[in-house]
């Protein structure tokens, strides 16, 4: 099997990984990869927003799969563009992708399927907005209406901060936000496989927003992630799939918009029980490089059972019977102006840990060569282990092997989980 990846963070960097160890796949080319990724598999050029160009691409590599692992290209519709020349292709189309795109519709959908949300008004004008904080009061949630990367949310107690982000967001052509009621309670990442009518979970994840440790400061596209969920109540996973997953698979299907891909639902175990908080239509990352980590079905022939409506087909998912805790390693100034073009050293050393591995998300190489920052998530670094305390203790090793200058990261990543903290 030949596959080609779409992408070049360390979400990636994940699937390039853990497809090359797949025995049923020959060739991964990544386009456009990374640094990282260029030292296991093929990097091509191409612009990721080009439905055409990426469907060019894969038609000259003969390409039996494609991967799409960003939000933005698959609201674009480049999956779709490559199935309009035959190609097989992992990712939903514009229409079903809209579930990420426009948080207003998915709360259509879940109100059609019956899946339990948070309580939401979509808003357009800056009065609306004041009117819908006030009516849910504090703490205020309000997220962008369209994709953000991770940073269109506000959650905050004080109301001139959610309204001023209301009124950022408004000021956009088009602009329209979403007002919701905060939801309590722990949260939880599940990515469910489908092919338009079968759904498989995958191992639940969770994963940490906020720049700073204690969950302080700003929303990130997320700065760590485990797992599994000591603490998850049995029965959860199979839960999400019949109250959440199914009933939106089979919605989309009745408006003959089937949902083809992975679809994310984050969630909320709240006092009054499970909440979706979103919909993403990709892999989130950092939690999936915890997830793959943990995976031992074959990832190649699960994603092209998906891409072929053959996933009822597929035997149950096998996974190890170990944890897994990925560290983000961001650039000074992330998540707002970060640096870029400093070396970054260590690599090496802390990829020889036992148990861990670094994944890349923002770097390239310079022109004699060495590795240097290009984003603001620069490294994703998994570490392994038994138990999530030994797999912390893993990541960390490595993490503080890295030499990045200015950089940071939270120490706290999957701390009260081993430590039995966490309670529903």
């Amino acid at each position: 099997m030949q596959i080609l990846v779409v992408g070049s963070g360390a979400r990636e960097h994940a699937l390039v990984r853990a497809l090359v160890a797949d025995p049923e796949v020959e060739t991964v080319v990544a386009a456009p990869g990374n640094a990282g990724i260029a030292t296991i598999a093929c990097c091509r050029p191409v612009d990721v927003m080009d439905g055409r160009a990426v469907a060019d691409l894969a038609e000259a590599l003969e390409t039996d799969l494609v991967i799409v692992g960003p939000e933005a290209p698959l609201v674009a519709g480049v999956a779709g563009a490559v199935r309009d020349r035959g190609i097989a292709c992992f990712g939903p189309s514009p229409q079903a992708a809209a579930l990420e795109g426009s948080k207003a519709f998915a709360k259509t959908i879940m109100a059609a399927a019956g899946v339990p949300t948070a309580l939401a008004r979509v808003c357009t004008t800056v009065e609306e907005a004041a009117e819908a904080l006030d009516q849910f009061g504090a703490p205020h949630v309000v997220k962008d209406d369209g994709l953000a990367a991770g940073k269109g949310v506000v959650v905050t107690s004080d109301r001139a901060q959610a309204l001023e982000h209301a009124e950022r967001c408004l000021a956009r052509p088009d602009g329209r936000i979403v007002v919701e009621e905060y939801l309590d309670g722990p949260e939880v990442s599940l990515f469910c496989l489908s092919d338009g009518r079968t759904v498989v979970p995958m191992a639940p994840a969770q994963d940490f927003k906020r720049v700073g440790e204690q969950d302080a400061g700003p929303n990130t596209g997320g700065m760590g992630a485990y797992s599994p969920l000591p603490w998850a109540p049995a029965g959860l996973v199979d839960e999400i799939v019949s109250r959440v997953a199914q009933p939106t698979v089979d919605e989309m299907a009745r408006r003959g918009v089937p949902f083809s891909g992975v679809l994310y639902c984050g969630l909320a175990l709240t006092s009054r029980g499970l909440r979706v908080i979103e919909f993403n239509v990709r892999f989130g990352d950092p939690e999936i490089q915890s997830v793959l980590a943990r995976l031992r079905t074959p990832l190649g022939t699960l994603l092209r059972a998906v891409a072929t409506r053959t996933l009822d087909q597929q035997p149950p998912l096998r996974w190890h019977a170990t944890a897994a805790v990925t560290v983000v390693v961001a650039a000074e100034g992330y998540p707002g102006t970060p640096r870029s073009g400093d070396p970054v050293d260590g690599l090496d050393a802390a990829g020889e840990v036992p148990g861990a591995w670094v994944l890349h998300a923002g770097t390239r190489r310079s022109e004699d060569g060495q590795v240097v920052s290009s984003g603001g998530r620069v490294l994703s670094v998994v570490g392994t282990g038994p138990d999530l305390h030994e797999a912390r203790r893993t990541a960390y090793r490595a993490v503080d092997l890295i030499d990045l200058r200015g950089s940071h990261h939270r120490r706290d990543i999957a701390a009260r989980a081993a430590a039995g903290e966490i309670t529903v």
